[in-house]
C-alpha cells in the first residue's frame, strides 16, 4: 500500500446498467443495453487508479471495452480538479485501442455544480495518425432538499473522431436506497446522419458498494 496505512486508501465499486451505451452522443452498443462495472482505489493524497468497463457492439469478434485509468484529484474550497490518463482497451480487437489524457474542473455553487472537461488523444496509429480534441461543459442542479437533480452536458469534438462534431444530453438523476437512477435525452450532430448517433432516451441504474 505504498507505505500508507489502510485508512489512507478507499475502494469504491459500482455496477451499472444502461439502455444504450452512448459515448459522446454515439451509440457503442448498437442501441442495445449495456452492463458497466467499475472499480477504483484512491489514496488520501489524491492519487487514484481503477477501471471502467462495458459491453459494446461487435468489434472484429470482440464485444468488450475495458478502460484502465490513473489520475490525481484534489479540491480547494468549493472547486475540484482532476487530471487523468485512460487507455481505451478492446481485448481481441487491439486495432481500436488508444490513449486519452483528460482534465476536469468543477465548482459547487449550491444548489448547482458546474464545470468543464477537456480530453486530448495524441496522434496514434489506431486513430489514423492524427490527434483528437474534446471539450464539454456540464451542470447539475439539485431540486430542493431531495436526492433528485437536473443535469446536462454539451460537448464539441474535432480531430480523429469528429469534424466539429457536437453532442449534448439533459435529464434527471436520483439517489434512492443506494441506487443511482437516471433518465436522459442524448443527441449528436454533424455525424453525417449516422444511425448510431440518432437521438434517444437513455435509462440508467447503478449500485455502488
Amino acid at each position: 500500500q505504498g507505505g500508507g496505512t489502510p485508512d489512507s486508501w478507499t475502494i469504491d465499486a459500482t455496477v451499472g446498467v444502461v439502455s444504450d451505451y452512448r459515448f459522446r452522443g454515439y451509440s457503442l452498443s448498437d442501441h442495445k443495453p449495456a452492463v458497466q462495472p467499475e472499480l477504483w482505489i484512491a489514496h488520501e493524497s489524491g492519487l487514484y487508479a481503477g477501471f471502467w468497463g462495458s459491453n459494446v457492439s461487435d468489434l472484429g469478434g470482440d464485444g468488450i471495452e475495458f478502460d484502465p485509468s490513473i489520475g490525481f484529484a484534489t479540491s480547494s474550497g468549493s472547486s475540484a480538479f482532476d487530471i487523468s490518463a485512460t487507455y481505451y482497451f478492446y481485448p481481441g480487437a487491439s486495432e481500436f485501442n488508444y490513449v486519452e489524457l483528460s482534465s476536469k474542473i468543477s465548482r459547487e455553487t449550491r444548489p448547482a455544480t458546474v464545470g468543464i472537461e477537456l480530453g486530448y488523444a495524441p496522434a496514434q496509429d489506431n486513430i489514423g495518425g492524427v490527434d483528437n480534441r474534446y471539450a464539454s461543459a456540464f451542470a447539475s442542479v439539485a431540486i430542493g432538499s431531495t436526492q433528485v437533480s437536473l443535469d446536462g452536458t454539451f460537448g464539441v469534438e474535432d480531430g480523429a473522431f469528429g469534424d466539429s462534431k457536437i453532442d449534448w444530453s439533459f435529464g434527471v438523476s436520483a439517489d434512492l436506497a443506494g441506487f443511482n437512477l437516471g433518465l436522459h435525452y442524448v443527441d449528436a450532430a454533424r455525424l453525417g446522419g449516422r444511425p448510431l448517433a440518432e437521438p434517444t432516451m437513455v435509462a440508467a441504474i447503478a449500485y455502488s458498494f
